[in-house]
Formats: structure tokens, C-alpha cells, sequence
């Protein structure tokens, strides 16, 4: 925390939350599940910036008096010094979010834009729900550094140049002034990696990261037993991937509007968004192709374009909040009766799918894993336990 006299304040704010809880497992639901209807059909011509019961009994890393302080550090921010295990919380992105949710703690108070936080993936973990209803989105045209002081947080998980680079306005006097006057700002953008103002300090993996957040929150306990998780899980995806001559290949691409007609094409690559398709060793229809990666270009294709490319595979962002009906009674069924549409391999063979949000942690991206593996690959078995994932939200370690 910062060493401006904020102890008193934590100290009353922890004698508060203490009492209250936004995530429970077991059975119990804490808050609304049905958030999938919240999040409006997304875009990427808006800015890629990216884009209530009991919680359960804390284990004896947990509850550790934070009298004594701690530093964790993480590039580019450093060693960052606690004098109390923060409460409150602001996260960059759903990344994080989720892996705070792994650890138990309460979800954050805001992330960049609520619409991409896709907190129903938590439908497929028995008992686990997460009510994002007061959550506050960062970016609002801009984001305002007021709302940092509104929203009062003990610590802000987002790597500071990206409040710098991704659109104008924020400077590094206004970042050391949160950081001073609110809390410490900690974090690395861990999504993709393409941004030129990253280009000079390391990116971390969903786990490298994960364990970063467990430090800070003192719960590693939780992080270790996902790590155990995720190497079961590793084993599992081993059994059921194709080799690669056998894996067909697909094209990532964020759809605009239900009707698309424009793409804006992702070559897979590093960060979390990618995790589940490099894992599932997914073969990139457009890595070899003059189609340039929207990330760095920021430009378009339209359908004749990816007539010319023609994936087995089309695998769209930007639906997430559609149910897997709803998106093949809109997006899908505009594809299979638009004259050029209908003339893509993909489309003819029914092999237009959902890809996945830009942001995974720890839950999110089992879930993503387990579904892609089933509409690429066929694949019928559970590739994780889903069962434990709750166990180990819980504490039950």
C-alpha cells in the first residue's frame, strides 16, 4: 500500500468486507448468474482497450494478520510494498478478474470494460457465480482518473503504460498520483503481445502471472493447487489432439454486428486471449497469408478476401454473449444465405464456431479449453474437473 496514511483506512475498510462476500461455492450462488444477456454484441471498432453471502473460511496463509508487510514485484512497476493483504480490488481485464475468482477473493470493483468480463463461463462450475451487476467499466470514452478515487481501491492489478499508450490523456504524473494518493498500481498487460510500448520489459503467461496476483493476495495455497490442476489438464489435452498434419485449420476473426461482412483478422500468438488455441495446437489459416494481424495494422478484410483464404474453420470473437443457438440463429444463418458467404468451406460444412473472449485466466480458460476441444476435435470426455475448481475456490485445497 502506499505510505501516505492509508493504514487507518484499510484497516476500516478490511473490519467491513470482512463481514460480506461476493463469491461461494458448494451449492450456494452469490448474486446474478445470468450475466451472459448483459454483455452487448461487441466490437472491434470500439477501442480494443482492452476492451452476495459468505465467502469461505480463509486458510492460515490467509489469515495472517498484515501487520507484517510484503513486497511482490512484477515488470514494469517493480517491487511494490503491502502493509496489509488488499480487500478491494481494480482489474485491467477479465484475466485477472478470473484470477482472482481462482483464488477466492472478491471480484473487482471495476475492469476496463465490464461487457468483456464473460462471467458466465462460471455457469460450467458447479456452484461458482460471480455478480458483476455493480462492476464498473474503466474506460468510458476515456478513463478518468476521479474514478480512481471514487472507486477507492487497496490495489489496481494493470500494467501503467497501458494506461499511457492505449489512448490519450494519461501521463505518468497522473499514474504516480493514483498510485500515491489511492493505491498501488500492479500489473503487467498479459493478453497479447503485440504492443510496441511492451517491446522493452518481459510479458508473463497466464500462470507466471497468476502467481503473481496469489502473492499479493497472500493465497498461494489456492494458485499451487491450480498448478497441480492445469498440469492434469495438460496430460489430458496431450491424448485428444490430433497430430498436426490431422488438425484442421482456422481462421480467427472479430465479426462485426450480427450480419458481419467485415472482419478484423488475428494471427494466434502470444498472451492469454491465445492460450486455448495454442494448446489445442490449433493451425493458423491466415499465419502464411498477406492478411495482416489486426493488432498490429488495425485493419479489415471483408468476405471476398476470406473467400480468397477460404478456412476449413471460422472461429469468431466478438460473440460471447450469445448462447451457442443464438449465435448460429444470427450470425451463422446470416453466413449460410449471404451469396458469398455461403461459398466458404467453413460455412457449407458447419464449421463456424465461437472463439473465445480476449481475456482468460486460470477458469476461464478450462472452460474455452473443454469447448474448443469439443466443436474442433469431437472430443467427448472432460478434459478438466470442474468439480475441484470449485473445491479449490472455496479453499478446499
Amino acid at each position: 500500500m502506499s505510505e501516505d496514511g492509508n493504514s487507518s483506512r484499510n484497516s476500516t475498510r478490511r473490519s467491513v468486507l470482512k463481514s460480506t462476500g461476493v463469491l461461494v461455492t458448494g451449492g450456494l450462488l452469490a448474486g446474478c448468474t445470468g450475466q451472459s444477456g448483459s454483455d452487448q454484441t461487441e466490437t472491434a471498432t470500439t477501442t480494443e482497450a482492452e476492451t452476495a453471502t459468505e465467502t469461505a473460511t480463509p486458510t492460515a496463509t490467509e489469515t495472517a494478520e498484515a501487520d507484517d508487510s510484503y513486497a511482490v514485484s512484477i515488470e514494469p512497476v517493480g517491487d511494490v510494498e503491502f502493509d496489509a493483504v488488499p480487500e478491494t480490488w481494480v482489474a485491467n481485464n477479465g484475466s485477472w478478474a478470473d484470477m482472482g475468482v481462482a483464488l477466492g477473493v472478491e471480484p473487482p470493483k471495476a475492469v476496463w470494460l465490464t461487457s468483456r468480463y464473460h462471467t458466465q463461463y462460471y455457469d460450467e462450475i458447479p456452484g461458482l457465480s460471480v455478480d458483476k451487476s455493480g462492476m464498473v467499466s474503466l474506460y468510458q470514452d476515456g478513463v478518468s482518473k476521479e474514478l480512481f478515487y471514487e472507486l477507492d481501491a487497496d490495489v489496481h492489478v494493470m500494467d501503467p503504460n497501458f494506461l499511457m499508450n492505449r489512448f490519450k490523456g494519461w501521463e505518468q504524473a497522473d499514474v504516480d498520483e493514483v498510485d500515491q494518493n489511492v493505491g498501488p498500481i500492479f500489473g503487467n498487460c498479459i493478453y497479447a503481445q503485440h504492443y510496441p510500448w511492451h517491446e522493452d520489459y518481459r510479458y508473463y503467461t497466464l500462470y507466471e502471472g497468476f502467481e503473481k496476483l496469489a502473492q499479493v493476495f497472500q493465497r498461494t495455497d489456492r494458485y499451487e493447487a491450480f498448478v497441480s490442476l492445469h498440469e492434469e489438464f495438460q496430460t489430458n489435452l496431450e491424448s485428444v489432439v490430433p497430430a498436426e498434419g490431422e488438425r484442421p485449420s482456422a481462421a480467427v476473426l472479430w465479426g462485426v454486428g450480427d450480419e458481419p461482412e467485415t472482419f478484423y483478422p488475428y494471427i494466434i500468438g502470444g498472451g492469454t486471449g491465445f492460450k486455448h488455441l495454442r494448446d489445442l495446437g490449433v493451425n493458423d489459416a491466415l499465419a502464411d497469408t498477406d492478411v495482416k494481424d489486426f493488432h498490429g495494422s488495425r485493419a479489415a478484410i471483408d468476405l471476398e478476401t476470406l473467400l480468397e483464404v477460404d478456412p476449413e474453420v471460422l472461429m469468431l470473437r466478438g460473440y460471447e454473449a450469445k448462447t451457442r443457438d443464438e449465435f448460429e440463429n444470427t450470425v451463422v444463418d446470416f453466413l449460410k444465405n449471404d451469396d458469398t458467404a455461403s461459398a466458404l468451406t467453413a460455412v457449407q460444412n458447419g464449421d463456424v464456431y465461437r472463439a473465445g473472449g480476449l481475456y482468460q485466466g486460470p477458469i476461464t480458460n478450462f472452460v474455452l479449453t473443454q469447448r474448443t476441444a469439443e466443436e474442433l476435435y469431437g472430443v467427448e470426455s472432460e478434459l478438466y474437473d470442474a468439480a475441484r475448481v470449485a473445491d479449490i475456490v472455496n479453499g478446499d485445497i
